[in-house]
């Protein structure tokens, strides 16, 4: 082993947070051997030299977005946190307010439903987010949890694919997806998206806002597409897919063959966008 190899293996760790190589932009999971560079707080895969050109510009200028190291999240953070602290805050006022029969009030009594409905949405995220992970590549890379700036709303997942950006909200609801027209020849035709016989055609409207912010961090012409994954509905056995409003309605075994899919040139994914996204989007 030479001396840079030496060195590379005495610097090795296993970064706190997920990041991409400056390098070759390459993701970096959070247990993956990798060398941090202490003076650019950067990260790199140990079997490039330090001497190793980053990715420039085309002025020839460093990037501080691509060397910058990217923290992808944690599927379902946000919602998780939140499940949490409203459990802990009910637990408090029932112990405060039963001092002796505190514990035993708390055994026998249910969340409210307002609360178990951060914790199911949390799991869907979690659920989602996991095959992915388990994708990742030059290919394919992964941000979760991200928060839209000056708004409590936040973006479950997005995937940097050869086929473009995917805005990815996942929903726990139970119930068979399916669309319901109305109008046609002599009035508006109107798209209502119907989980059993629950209109949630305000969850297309959401995703729809999140791709328009996601189009507003992008400088390059790049596909965006508009995902809701149910991940505990009632699906048929074979079809049960459709798409409203350009927003396409499936499940997590329809969406995974589509991340990994070529694109028209069959390119990878730029880390310059995917750190610029990091950046405009932090962690929720």
């Amino acid at each position: 082993m030479n001396a840079a190899g030496r060195g590379d293996r005495r610097k090795a760790h296993a970064p706190r947070y997920a990041g991409s190589c400056r390098i070759c932009g390459v993701q970096l999971p959070t247990r993956a051997e990798a060398v941090y560079e202490r003076a650019t707080k950067t990260v790199r895969c140990i079997s490039h030299d330090e001497s190793s050109p980053v990715e420039t510009s085309d002025a020839g200028v460093v990037d501080p977005a691509v060397v910058a190291v990217v923290e992808s999240g944690t599927a379902g953070a946000s919602a998780r946190r939140e499940f949490e602290r409203r459990k802990a805050k009910r637990e408090e006022h029932v112990r405060t307010k039963h001092p002796k029969l505190g514990g035993l009030i708390l055994a026998l009594s249910d969340e409210r439903q307002s609360t178990t409905a951060w914790d199911a949405g949390a799991t869907g995220e979690e659920r989602l987010g996991k095959a992915p992970d388990r994708l990742a590549s030059d290919r394919l890379r992964l941000l979760h949890d991200r928060r839209i700036p000056k708004t409590r709303a936040n973006i479950d997942h997005l995937a940097m694919t050869p086929s473009g950006v995917y805005v990815i909200d996942a929903k726990t609801y139970r119930g068979r997806p399916h669309l319901k027209v109305e109008g046609g020849l002599f009035r508006p035709r109107v798209e209502r998206l119907l989980v059993g016989s629950r209109d949630c055609t305000k969850l297309v409207d959401g995703v729809l806002k999140q791709v328009d912010v996601v189009r507003g961090v992008l400088n390059i012409d790049v596909p965006v597409h508009g995902v809701l994954c149910f991940v505990e509905a009632d699906w048929p056995l074979i079809g049960g897919t459709f798409t409203t409003r350009g927003v396409q309605v499936l499940w997590p075994n329809q969406l995974h063959p589509q991340l990994q899919a070529d694109g028209p040139t069959a390119a990878k994914p730029s880390p310059r966008y995917t750190a610029n996204f990091a950046h405009a989007l932090p962690p929720a």
